[in-house]
C-alpha cells in the first residue's frame, strides 16, 4: 500500500488501512496468525486498548519476533470508560498505572502512540485537560520516553470537537466515526487534518452494516465502478484527501484482505465523489420524510423504543439493509415489544413529521419476523 502522511505534529506516514485489535479471532493462534498477515500486507497502525479483553496480550505474542519494529503501536484508556482498579480517577498518577500496566500487558518497552480514549462530553474533556489529568499524565510519560505521541477518540457532538480542536495544541492524532452511514464528523476531519493532527477512521464499514449487499448501495457500487458495496464503503472513505488512515476490525483473514484490495485500488475522482454525496442526500431520514429520531414520542406509556423501531425501518425500507435492520430491530424490541401499543395515539399527536407511527410499529413487528439479523 502507498504510505500517507499522519499529520504534521507527530510526522512520519502510514498505510491507509490500519488494524484495529477490538474484534479479533477467539482463538488465540489465529488471532497472533491473522495479525501478522496483516502487518505483512502492510498495515503499520495498531489500535487497542486495556478495555478490549485479551487484545494487548495477544498482541504482545504477535509482535515478538521482530514485527514490533514493523510497526506504529497504540493503546487507550478513560476511567470513564472502563476502570481497572476504583482508584482510576483520571489523574496523571492514575492514567501512569495503566500505561505501565499496558506496557507489561504488550510486553513491550514503549508505546508510539497513547490516546485518551472517547472524549464523549464535555466532563471528559475537562476531566482529560484539566492540571493533574490525563494529558499531563501522559505527557509525562512522553517525557520519559514510554510513549512517543498522544491523542483522543471520540465520539463527542461534532460541534464540540469543532470548538476543541483549536484548544488541543497537545493532541497529534484523533479517531472518530466516518463512513457513508455516517458524515457527521467530516468537518470534524478536515479541521483536525488543517491542524497537522493525523487523522483515523474507525467504523469506515458502518459497523459492518456495509458489509451486507444491499440492493439499493448495489445499484449505486455498480454506477461508480465499485466491485461491492464494501468496496464502495472502504473506497468512499480512502477517497477523502483528510483522511491518513482507517481501522480494519479483523476477525478473519479476508477482512484485511478485502479492505486492502479496496484501498489499493483508484481513489473515487470527484464525480464519482459528487455522484455517490448526491445518492446519499436523497436518501437521509429529512429528504425521505421519515423519522429524524427527534425523540419527541417518548417516552411511550407502554415503554416501546419508537425512535429505535423506526430507525429499523428506516435501515430496512430506504437503504435496504435488511440484516443490519433486523438486528437493530431486535436490539431495539430486548425489553419491549411493538405489540405492547396500545395505540393511545401519544406518539403521533407529538411526532413532528406527522407519521402513522401505530401503523409503522405494525408493519415492523411483521416485516421483521421474516428477515435473519447479521450475527
Amino acid at each position: 500500500m502507498k504510505e500517507r502522511a499522519f499529520g504534521t505534529r507527530c510526522g512520519g506516514v502510514v498505510a491507509p488501512v490500519s488494524i484495529g485489535a477490538m474484534r479479533l479471532p477467539a482463538d488465540g493462534i489465529d488471532a497472533v496468525a491473522l495479525i501478522r498477515h496483516a502487518i505483512d500486507r502492510g498495515m503499520r497502525y495498531i489500535d487497542t486498548s486495556r478495555g478490549y479483553g485479551e487484545s494487548e496480550l495477544i498482541l504482545g505474542r504477535a509482535l515478538r519476533n521482530g514485527y514490533r519494529e514493523k510497526v506504529l503501536l497504540s493503546s487507550k484508556c478513560s476511567p470513564w470508560i472502563k476502570k481497572v482498579q476504583e482508584t482510576d480517577d483520571g489523574s496523571a498518577d492514575s492514567v501512569r498505572r495503566r500505561i505501565d500496566e499496558t506496557l507489561l500487558r504488550l510486553d513491550v518497552d514503549s508505546l508510539d502512540f497513547y490516546q485518551v480514549w472517547n472524549i464523549d462530553k464535555p466532563e471528559a474533556w475537562d476531566m482529560a485537560v484539566r492540571k493533574g489529568g490525563m494529558v499531563e499524565g501522559i505527557r509525562k510519560a512522553m517525557a520519559e520516553g514510554l510513549v512517543r505521541h498522544t491523542g483522543f477518540t471520540s465520539h463527542e457532538k461534532p460541534e464540540n470537537l469543532l470548538r476543541c480542536l483549536p484548544q488541543a495544541d497537545w493532541c497529534e492524532v484523533l479517531l472518530v466515526t466516518y463512513n457513508l452511514l455516517n458524515r457527521d464528523y467530516e468537518p470534524v476531519i478536515a479541521l483536525a487534518h488543517k491542524l497537522g493532527i493525523g487523522t483515523i477512521v474507525m467504523n469506515p464499514v458502518g459497523g459492518g452494516k456495509l458489509a451486507e449487499e444491499s440492493p439499493v448501495f448495489s445499484r449505486l457500487a455498480a454506477d461508480v465502478g465499485a466491485s461491492s458495496v464494501t468496496d464502495l464503503a472502504v473506497r468512499y472513505v480512502v477517497s477523502n484527501a483528510n483522511v491518513d488512515t482507517i481501522l480494519c476490525g479483523m476477525s478473519k483473514l479476508a477482512d484485511a484482505d478485502d479492505t486492502i484490495a479496496a484501498a489499493e485500488r483508484a481513489p473515487f475522482d470527484a464525480a464519482q465523489m459528487d455522484r455517490i454525496n448526491r445518492f446519499l442526500a436523497e436518501r437521509t431520514r429529512q429528504s425521505v420524510h421519515f423519522c429524524t429520531a427527534c425523540g419527541y414520542c417518548q417516552p411511550c406509556p407502554s415503554g416501546i423504543r419508537i425512535p429505535d423501531i423506526m430507525a429499523a425501518l428506516y435501515e430496512d425500507r430506504f437503504l435496504g439493509l435488511s440484516r443490519s435492520a433486523a438486528g437493530t430491530y431486535k436490539w431495539a424490541t430486548r425489553d419491549v415489544k411493538p405489540t405492547a401499543c396500545t395505540e393511545c395515539g401519544t406518539c403521533e399527536e407529538k411526532c413532528t413529521q406527522h407519521l402513522a407511527i401505530m401503523e409503522e410499529l405494525k408493519k415492523a413487528t411483521a416485516r421483521f419476523a421474516t428477515v435473519t439479523a447479521i450475527g
